[in-house]
Protein backbone atom coordinates (compact mmCIF):
# COMPACT_ATOMS: atom_id res chain seq x y z
CA UNK A 1 0.00 0.00 0.00
CA UNK A 2 3.18 2.55 0.65
CA UNK A 3 4.80 1.84 -2.31
CA UNK A 4 1.30 2.33 -4.20
CA UNK A 5 1.12 5.78 -2.10
CA UNK A 6 4.74 7.08 -3.18
CA UNK A 7 4.11 6.47 -6.69
CA UNK A 8 0.10 8.22 -7.40
CA UNK A 9 -0.61 9.92 -10.33
CA UNK A 10 -1.89 13.60 -10.09
CA UNK A 11 -5.55 12.59 -11.40
CA UNK A 12 -5.10 10.42 -8.35
CA UNK A 13 -4.26 12.33 -5.76
CA UNK A 14 -6.71 14.95 -7.46
CA UNK A 15 -9.45 12.47 -6.37
CA UNK A 16 -8.49 12.07 -3.43
CA UNK A 17 -8.06 15.36 -2.21
CA UNK A 18 -11.76 15.70 -3.58
CA UNK A 19 -12.96 12.66 -1.88
CA UNK A 20 -11.71 14.44 1.45
CA UNK A 21 -13.47 17.59 0.63
CA UNK A 22 -16.83 15.61 0.04
CA UNK A 23 -15.92 13.83 3.76
CA UNK A 24 -15.32 17.30 5.36
CA UNK A 25 -18.59 18.78 5.46
CA UNK A 26 -20.30 17.21 9.13
CA UNK A 27 -23.74 16.41 7.72
CA UNK A 28 -22.41 14.08 5.12
CA UNK A 29 -20.18 12.27 7.74
CA UNK A 30 -23.05 11.98 9.87
CA UNK A 31 -25.15 10.48 7.09
CA UNK A 32 -22.13 8.11 5.80
CA UNK A 33 -22.40 6.84 9.77
CA UNK A 34 -26.35 6.17 9.51
CA UNK A 35 -25.42 4.14 6.24
CA UNK A 36 -22.67 2.11 7.51
CA UNK A 37 -25.22 0.88 9.88
CA UNK A 38 -27.19 -0.40 6.87
CA UNK A 39 -29.79 1.09 4.31
CA UNK A 40 -32.07 4.01 5.27
CA UNK A 41 -34.55 5.97 3.45
CA UNK A 42 -34.82 10.12 2.91
CA UNK A 43 -37.08 9.83 5.54
CA UNK A 44 -35.27 7.44 8.21
CA UNK A 45 -32.24 9.86 7.90
CA UNK A 46 -33.88 12.61 8.26
CA UNK A 47 -35.46 11.47 11.87
CA UNK A 48 -32.25 10.05 13.11
CA UNK A 49 -30.64 13.37 11.98
CA UNK A 50 -32.95 15.49 12.64
CA UNK A 51 -32.66 17.72 9.55
CA UNK A 52 -34.77 18.90 7.01
CA UNK A 53 -35.46 16.27 3.98
CA UNK A 54 -34.03 18.93 1.31
CA UNK A 55 -30.75 19.42 3.34
CA UNK A 56 -30.61 15.01 3.52
CA UNK A 57 -31.51 15.13 -0.18
CA UNK A 58 -28.76 17.49 -1.30
CA UNK A 59 -25.97 15.57 0.35
CA UNK A 60 -27.37 12.20 -0.38
CA UNK A 61 -26.98 13.58 -4.09
CA UNK A 62 -23.60 14.98 -3.57
CA UNK A 63 -22.43 11.39 -2.04
CA UNK A 64 -24.10 9.26 -4.97
CA UNK A 65 -22.55 11.86 -7.95
CA UNK A 66 -18.89 10.78 -6.20
CA UNK A 67 -20.04 6.91 -6.20
CA UNK A 68 -19.90 6.52 -1.82
CA UNK A 69 -23.39 6.33 -2.13
CA UNK A 70 -25.32 3.70 -4.39
CA UNK A 71 -29.72 3.83 -4.24
CA UNK A 72 -32.11 1.47 -5.10
CA UNK A 73 -35.96 1.60 -5.67
CA UNK A 74 -38.79 -0.70 -4.12
CA UNK A 75 -41.95 0.49 -5.33
CA UNK A 76 -42.15 4.32 -4.32
CA UNK A 77 -38.97 4.26 -1.53
CA UNK A 78 -35.47 4.50 -2.61
CA UNK A 79 -33.27 3.08 -0.07
CA UNK A 80 -29.38 4.34 -0.06
CA UNK A 81 -26.50 2.43 1.50
CA UNK A 82 -22.33 2.51 1.05
CA UNK A 83 -21.25 1.73 -1.96
CA UNK A 84 -17.98 0.18 -0.02
CA UNK A 85 -20.86 -2.22 1.19
CA UNK A 86 -21.72 -3.65 -2.11
CA UNK A 87 -18.85 -4.86 -3.44
CA UNK A 88 -15.25 -5.44 -1.64
CA UNK A 89 -13.48 -2.04 -2.31
CA UNK A 90 -11.11 -1.99 -5.80
CA UNK A 91 -9.00 1.40 -5.36
CA UNK A 92 -6.99 2.94 -3.29
CA UNK A 93 -9.94 5.77 -3.03
CA UNK A 94 -12.35 2.68 -2.59
CA UNK A 95 -10.48 1.75 0.40
CA UNK A 96 -9.95 4.83 1.95
CA UNK A 97 -13.50 5.64 1.86
CA UNK A 98 -14.69 2.11 3.52
CA UNK A 99 -11.46 2.28 6.26
CA UNK A 100 -12.67 5.78 7.12
CA UNK A 101 -16.04 4.79 7.31
CA UNK A 102 -15.75 1.80 9.26
CA UNK A 103 -13.13 3.36 11.89
CA UNK A 104 -15.63 5.93 13.04
CA UNK A 105 -18.68 4.24 13.10
CA UNK A 106 -20.16 3.34 16.31
CA UNK A 107 -19.86 -1.09 17.28
CA UNK A 108 -21.25 -3.29 19.59
CA UNK A 109 -20.03 -5.22 22.24
CA UNK A 110 -18.74 -7.52 19.40
CA UNK A 111 -16.87 -5.14 17.78
CA UNK A 112 -19.35 -5.07 14.63
CA UNK A 113 -20.92 -1.97 13.14
CA UNK A 114 -23.94 -1.50 14.76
Amino acid sequence: MLEHALTMEETDLDQLSSLFRLLSEKTRLAILLQLARGERNVTSLCEELSLPQPTVSHHLGLLRMNNIVANRRSGKQVYYGLMAQARRPDSVLEFLLHSVIVSVAPRGPDGDVV
